[in-house]
């Protein structure tokens, strides 16, 4: 469709500014404006930040990120913003993190060596998905081309701990419905919250002084209460799909399912807080910290310090069963034959021309970096092969044959720079191929345009450069919506009718306030609180932010068939 009329939304200027960066950053977002169809609702008008320098602070509206144009792949023409055509409209959701809380299988004594094994807000994670849910019904269509969304992709970690009652809740986040997201007992909570180890956030509980009160962290009465009652997700208003991430099949996103020390715990009354042996202990310190292969070898026997109320919700489901899971609402990429097969990666048509290739990158021998095994690693060849008219083979001959050319996105949960893990699953001992393999294969093609993932929480965007110009491609890299600063991410594919391809990365935030009464029991109320916990988590890292070539940008590239 051609791009609609432009509107000049010039937001945030202001004679007040008095600095030389503010000024430039505010030209920056009334170029954005001017380009673009609407900038409300989405980080190019305004994002979220604190009021106060140091310490917790509250959160506020600050300026909206720049867009910025990156030339890495091919040369901007002046004229294209009169002569595009939207091709395709995609949200991408990452790493939401729908999380069981109360888990006897979960690992939050290691929280001094990984961030997620206990977060400040993990208790409100369905609540803030809902309000993403919301602000992308709100919007319905990209901000560059007016085209309304084709479809959302969630690329993975959609679960926490692979439970059947976070799968539930997900599905409930992304179809419609209520939400009630409490376990175990029903009249407490039975989390490490409540522990009143002071190495955890106790949020209802002023005499702990844990380090997060010790902070600034505010003290809630009924927290809990609020944050288990009942609430409704609306669901989104466009068709949407599903990747598999590492946290969708396997302990916490590491260990592998079979893993006889835990497995049987899930819906059993003990609680998991470690092992009766310390270096066991620090074996498992340095698997969440480095990925090293070293819990091989720990003793399984277990403390049993800490018992919970037992809940058969909790048992984790394989992979067949998180696909069969999703065919009664349409199976959101999945198919029967996938739940036959157990083949978790599939194709979809995006738009007229444009096909969404969802990969499996999980490694089912468990640790949290990926990899494609064999099977998938020719299927994503022939498929790749078959809407392809010219393409590069493996020997490095030009091969052309008479097929009508598609545009490929690939979709996947891990980077090209995390899909490291080749360890053979001993269900399918067959050979696995890193990410390196994986980007190799796919320059060898002029069709695929970009490739999008998650996994490290950090929005990041890498030119893949190839001497061939129409072999390059763009690799978008998308921050969670479970850490902050908590981003979903528009992508528009758009034909410039001048030689080239833009596109457009633009990133919004869920629709609840900036700032709002932390005592509130409204949706919004709390999962306004799930991003203000979630920035003064202590274990917060800024680089998840990214650089602004990496947030809101334009992505130029050759056409690859002009």
């Amino acid at each position: 469709m051609p791009r609609p009329t432009r509107r000049a939304f010039l937001k945030g200027a202001s004679g007040s500014l008095v600095t030389a960066a503010l000024a430039a950053t505010n030209a920056q977002l009334a170029q954005a404006a001017d380009r673009s169809v609407y900038t409300r609702g989405t980080t190019l008008e305004q994002a979220a930040a604190p009021v106060a320098t140091s310490g917790y602070t509250r959160l506020t509206a600050g300026p909206g990120y720049p867009l910025v144009v990156r030339a890495d792949l091919a040369e901007p023409r002046p004229s294209r913003d009169d002569t595009r055509t939207g091709l395709a409209s995609i949200v991408q959701f990452t790493d939401l993190h729908v999380v069981d809380a109360q888990s006897p299988v979960r690992f939050e004594f290691l929280n001094t060596v990984n961030s997620s094994a206990c977060r400040p807000q993990e208790a409100l994670g369905t609540q803030g998905a809902a309000q993403l849910v919301e602000r992308v019904n709100d919007l319905a269509k990209g901000p560059f081309t007016g085209r309304r969304f084709d479809c959302v992709v969630s690329t993975g970690d959609n679960t926490d701990n692979h439970e059947h009652v976070e799968l539930e809740w997900y599905l409930a986040v992304m179809n419609g419905g209520v939400i009630t997201p409490n376990t175990g007992a029903s009249d407490r909570w039975e989390g490490a919250q409540t522990s009143g180890n002071p190495q955890y956030y106790n949020v209802e509980n002023a005499s702990v002084r844990d380090r997060y009160v010790s902070a600034g962290f505010p003290v809630l009465d009924g927290f809990f209460r609020r944050a288990t009652a009942a609430h409704r997700s609306p669901g989104l208003n466009v068709r949407w799909f599903s990747v598999f991430g590492n946290h969708d099949d396997s302990v916490s996103g590491v260990l592998p399912s079979d893993w006889g020390a835990l497995a049987a715990m899930y819906t059993g009354d003990v609680k998991f807080t470690g092992f009766t042996s310390g270096t066991s202990d620090a074996a498992l310190r340095r698997t969440f910290a480095t990925g090293s292969t070293a819990i091989k070898g720990v003793s399984s026997s277990t403390k049993n310090t800490w018992h919970v109320t037992p809940d058969e919700r909790r048992r984790p489901f394989t992979p067949t069963e998180y696909m069969r899971a999703h065919l009664p609402s349409g199976g959101h990429g999945f198919t029967d034959e996938n739940v036959a097969t157990g083949r978790g990666y599939y194709t979809f048509r995006i738009a007229d021309g444009v096909t969404g290739i969802s990969l499996d990158s999980t490694n089912r021998a468990g640790f949290t970096e990926g990899s494609l095994g064999h099977e998938q690693f020719l299927w994503l060849q022939r498929v790749l092969t078959a809407g392809s008219s010219t393409y590069v083979d493996f020997w490095g001959r030009t091969q052309r044959h008479a097929v009508a050319d598609e545009m490929f996105v690939i979709f996947s949960h891990h980077t090209s720079t995390t899909m490291t893990n080749v360890l053979l699953d001993p269900a399918t001992p067959e050979l696995r191929h890193a990410g390196r393999e994986v980007r190799d294969t796919l320059m060898r093609f002029r069709n695929v345009v970009a490739w999008v993932n998650g996994h490290t929480h950090e929005n990041r965007i890498t030119a893949h450069r190839h001497a061939d110009p129409r072999r390059s491609f763009w690799e978008i890299n998308t921050a969670s919506h479970v850490d902050f600063p908590q981003h979903a991410r528009i992508i528009e594919l758009c034909d410039n009718a001048d030689g080239t391809l833009s596109l457009y990365t633009t990133l919004v935030e869920s629709a609840a306030p900036y700032a709002a009464s932390t005592t509130g029991q409204d949706q919004a109320d709390l999962a306004s609180l799930y991003r203000e916990l979630s920035y003064n988590d202590p274990n917060r890292s800024a680089a998840l932010m990214g650089a602004d070539a990496d947030r809101n940008t334009e992505l130029i590239l050759r056409h690859p068939w002009r």
